[in-house]
């Protein structure tokens, strides 16, 4: 901005940002726009498309759809166009909380000094358990805490009512915990690898023949039927992921995880960074999951996302749990002040 130029493209500028770190950067784009400055803006989220744009142009699979003006047209319209379809609800409907009324998971004061202090949480079967809080709230080390990568100094852990140990990822995976990570390029994903050879590196024991060695042929036929399940939109299973869509390399990390037949799903910010289209279809496989009675953490920034994907919200801050609401009885409002109110609520009990 300080060559102060003609015109500034922004990608996914908000991804970092907190709500309010957002709308500071809405008063510098609008200040600019004022002083005659263009600015192309590409963003996933449709509020901040409303609140900034006056045009909006939507691509589809590498091909332009069309243009319409911000103020004449509706979030419908807009996924309409995304998706190449009608979709009735931007979030698919849950019409159950849980399978059953039992701890799958449990935290008692779960501690790691300098990442996290005393968390207590449950999960039950079935159920979403959405997990909100700022960047550096302590949120994400807190669920690397649950699979193993951060752990823990003190506490205890319980699954299905049995205390287990969790020292390290090997661990988590073999009491059938599966991690989603919030940066799937990076940690989530072989990019340079092929689509099988990411789906079955979870779990590669499962695909190994008498000899001890790789069945390939099972990879691939495993592979397709992901692929079939998922709608994957690839080429086939020899294409290398970094050559998909976010959407669909969330979809390969998706597959990935469910090789191990995961009872407790871990999912940090499954949504970052795909369209709304894409985004439907996990919420949907969430749901899906669910009903199979498998329990579900999910961390994410986005507030409409929280309050409409979780059955039970626990919001995060200062490396603790400092409410936990039900997310049809709150609202944005509500739970940014228990964020803001730092050190005055204390966190509840599992």
């Amino acid at each position: 901005m300080s060559v102060k130029p003609q015109i500034i493209i922004m990608d996914e500028p908000t991804s970092a940002l907190s709500s309010k770190e957002t709308e500071t950067l809405f008063k510098i784009i609008r200040k600019f726009k004022d002083e005659g400055t263009s600015i192309i803006y590409i963003s996933h989220r449709m509020e901040e498309i409303f609140a900034i744009t006056d045009l909006v142009s939507v691509l589809r699979d590498g091909q332009y759809i069309g243009t319409v003006e911000t103020g004449h047209t509706s979030v419908e319209e807009l996924i309409k166009m995304m998706v190449g379809r009608d979709m009735d609800k931007v979030y698919p409907h849950k019409d159950f909380k849980y399978i059953r009324d039992e701890k799958l998971l449990e935290l008692k004061a779960y501690t790691k000094k300098k990442y996290y202090h005393d968390i207590n949480l449950f999960v039950r079967p079935g159920e979403i358990l959405g997990l909100y809080g700022l960047m550096g709230s302590g949120r994400t080390e807190i669920v690397k805490g649950i699979f193993g990568i951060l752990k823990k100094d003190s506490g205890e852990m319980y699954m299905h009512g049995k205390k287990v140990s969790i020292n390290d990822p090997f661990d988590a995976i073999e009491n059938n915990i599966a991690f989603v990570t919030e940066d799937r390029k990076n940690e989530g994903l072989v990019l340079t690898a092929s689509v099988y050879e990411n789906v079955s590196m979870a779990n590669i024991s499962k695909f190994l023949n008498r000899f001890r060695l790789i069945n390939e042929k099972q990879e691939v036929a495993t592979t397709e039927k992901h692929i079939k399940d998922l709608k994957i939109k690839t080429p086939g299973v020899y294409q290398t992921v970094n050559k998909l869509s976010g959407g669909n390399q969330q979809k390969v990390v998706l597959s990935k995880w469910f090789e191990i037949e995961p009872e407790l799903l871990i999912l940090d910010e499954p949504t970052r960074g795909i369209d709304v289209g894409a985004k439907y279809e996990i919420y949907k496989l969430m749901i899906e999951l669910a009903q199979r009675g498998v329990g579900i953490i999910m961390i994410s920034s986005e507030l409409p996302e929280i309050l409409n994907v979780s059955d039970r919200l626990l919001v995060i801050n200062e490396q603790r749990i400092i409410a936990e609401l039900d997310p049809k009885e709150t609202s944005q409002e509500e739970i940014m002040t228990y964020i803001t109110r730092r050190g005055e609520t204390s966190g509840p009990s599992a």
